[in-house]
């Protein structure tokens, strides 16, 4: 169970605890621990739990990240994905859709085809991913936009161990063009390269503080669920993420959270807070 961890490198176990207020490598010598950056990290070591390297996959939806795509709302990702989480050491991988741009299912539900509609909204995803590129660029940090699409000139083309080696080296990763395919949604591709990429959890970041049992948009008196089975989600139809994504999450253990996007709500989810909902087996 990762704890807490500051600053850039992964830290022993036994140094964990006491490494909440070095924020900085600097300052985590001054108090005498070591810091192991990750290229002098052993296989060995990390299956023997010896040394912690943490990994999210975050998957927001687009109107929520970048709005009306005048890089307003792209501010608000720099801030609350950058700033606050990057620096703690996680490694990140972020799962874009384009809804703000296209969405398949509704020029589908209007007579176009399906699969047509779907490259379309694909396409869009990758419009997404370069202006979220560019704001995390701005502020220093790293980041490489992988495609399920190959289209070369502007991004390169996802390939899972290119995807891990990025993520070893520091750098964030945004996954665009969904899982390449039609008929597939964002949230079974954050789902699906959350299990490719080996994370420890799924981010699901939104309008709202969590899952409720009604729209709370709509519903004063809705309540919110601080933990769910996935059986449970299933079974009432709760908006999390669609089934095949659940199911996907479900065989493989990897717990959903679900958090609101803009009040400091995924800092506090990696550092081992949850002012959320986790959905996850009983």
């Amino acid at each position: 169970m990762i704890k807490k961890m500051y600053g850039v490198g992964v830290f022993y176990e036994d140094a964990v605890d006491e490494v909440i207020d070095a924020s900085y490598p600097d300052a985590a010598k001054e108090s005498g621990l070591e810091i192991v950056s990750r290229p002098s990290i052993s296989i060995e070591e990390i299956e023997e739990g010896k040394a912690f390297v943490y990994t999210a996959v975050v998957a927001v939806k687009p109107e929520v990240t970048l709005g009306e795509y005048k890089g307003v709302e792209v501010q608000k990702t720099k801030s609350e994905v950058t700033e606050e989480d990057i620096e703690t050491g996680l490694e990140v991988a972020l799962v874009i859709g384009g809804g703000n741009i296209f969405r398949g299912l509704s020029a589908s539900a209007e007579g176009m085809d399906r699969s047509s509609a779907d490259y379309m909204g694909m396409l869009a995803t990758v419009l997404n991913a370069l202006a979220v590129q560019d704001a995390l660029e701005k502020t220093g940090h790293p980041t490489r936009v992988l495609s399920a699409i190959a289209m070369q000139e502007v991004c390169e083309p996802y390939v899972r161990r290119r995807a891990m080696r990025h993520l070893e080296k520091g750098r964030v990763i945004i996954c665009a063009a969904g899982t390449g395919n039609p008929y597939f949604t964002t949230d079974t591709a954050a789902a699906l390269r959350g299990m490719e990429l080996k994370c420890d959890a799924i981010i699901k970041a939104t309008k709202v503080d969590g899952v409720y049992d009604k729209d709370p948009m709509k519903h004063d008196d809705a309540v919110m669920f601080k933990h769910l089975s996935y059986e449970e989600t299933l079974r009432r139809h709760l908006k999390v993420m669609d089934s095949t994504a659940i199911t996907l999450a479900q065989e493989n253990q990897v717990p959903i959270i679900v958090c609101n996007m803009f009040n400091g709500s995924i800092k506090k989810v990696v550092t081992g807070e949850n002012p959320g909902t986790t959905v996850e087996g009983d």
